[in-house]
């Protein structure tokens, strides 16, 4: 895990960074689910934590998403945990440019939405584990996430659920 660059600066995000996070989760649809203009409105109006990550330029060098308990966000992970856990933060989704990896924007998304959940008591997430993803299971084991169970989604494709207690909850 590289330290952060320390020109990056997380910020939330705003309607007119909408493009650019559409761009970022397009070139990174392999491993997030397709996402169009309407949907990210949607998604990121239900958010708390709807976060980017700007270089030095302005450019939008990663983006997060993660949104608490009690939304009628619809997806299939995202019930799954609701199911289960009655105080969450969920992390639906991150994106790093390709230009930007191994910068340290990722662990800065990371940081900000960790802080955000404190109050809910936990972060949650999944990660591919059909085909196996092992930097970012690594990633998260690194930072203290749990994998609670393996599963396959409506997607089809299978996921490692993982959650990190936060002790604030």
């Amino acid at each position: 895990m590289s330290a952060p660059d320390p020109r990056l600066r997380v910020r939330p995000m705003t309607v007119a960074d909408h493009p650019a996070v559409l761009a970022l989760n397009e070139d990174s649809v392999a491993v997030l689910s397709p996402l169009d203009g309407p949907r990210l409105a949607w998604i990121a109006g239900l958010a708390s934590a709807p976060l980017v990550v700007v270089d030095p330029a302005g450019a939008i060098a990663g983006f997060a998403i993660a949104l608490p308990e009690g939304t009628a966000y619809d997806s299939d992970h995202y019930r799954w945990f609701a199911e289960r856990y009655e105080r969450f933060l969920y992390l639906d989704r991150i994106a790093v440019a390709a230009g930007a990896r191994r910068r340290g924007v990722g662990s800065l998304l990371y940081d900000a939405a960790e802080r955000i959940a404190l109050p809910h008591g936990r972060m949650l997430c999944e990660v591919d584990s059909d085909p196996v993803n092992p930097p970012s299971l690594a990633f998260h084991r690194d930072r203290g996430y749990v994998e609670l169970e393996r599963r396959t989604g409506a997607s089809g494709k299978g996921v490692a659920m993982f959650a990190k207690e936060l002790g604030a909850g």
